[in-house]
């Protein structure tokens, strides 16, 4: 199930590092994506 999902986030969801975006200013909805976005392929890693 989080292998199909990783794969729509990464067709869907927009990617932070090849915009560069630095951590400490990025804002709570940024934050949020990223923090989604680890979860998710962690679990479907792991």
């Amino acid at each position: 199930m989080f292998k199909v999902l990783a794969k729509i986030n990464k067709l869907i969801l927009p990617s932070f590092t090849k915009q560069r975006l630095d951590l400490a200013k990025a804002r709570k909805w940024q934050k949020a994506i990223i923090a989604y976005r680890y979860y998710v392929t962690i679990r479907a890693v792991g």
